[in-house]
C-alpha cells in the first residue's frame, strides 16, 4: 500500500470512529485511533501515516509527533472534502434564482 493508499484509509478509520461535527469534519483522539484494533492491523506506521496526511493537508491535530500514552487525549481533526464543505456552505432556498 503506497502513501496515498494510506492516507485515504485513514481517512475512512477516522470518519468509522470519529464523531461528525457540524462544518462537515470529524474529531477523534490520537488514543481511539492507536488502540483500535482494526488500525492496528491495517497502518504499520500509524504515526507516519498521520504526519503524511497532516502535510497533505487532509487533517490537523496540535504537535508534531504523538506518543501513545503521553498524546492519547490529542484530538485529530479530519477536514471536510471540498465538495462536502462547499455543499455544506452554498444552500441555496428553494425558488429563489
Amino acid at each position: 500500500m503506497n502513501v496515498e493508499e494510506e492516507v485515504e484509509r485513514l481517512r475512512e478509520e477516522i470518519q468509522r470512529l470519529g464523531k461528525l461535527q457540524d462544518d462537515g469534519s470529524y474529531k477523534v483522539t490520537f488514543g481511539v485511533l492507536f488502540n483500535d484494533d482494526r488500525c492496528a492491523n491495517i497502518f504499520e506506521a500509524l504515526v507516519g501515516t498521520l504526519r503524511a496526511a497532516k502535510r497533505r493537508k487532509f487533517l490537523t491535530y496540535d504537535g508534531e509527533l504523538l506518543l501513545q500514552g503521553v498524546h492519547d487525549n490529542v484530538e485529530i481533526i479530519l477536514k471536510p472534502k471540498p465538495a462536502a464543505a462547499a455543499e455544506a456552505t452554498t444552500a441555496v432556498p428553494v425558488g429563489t434564482s
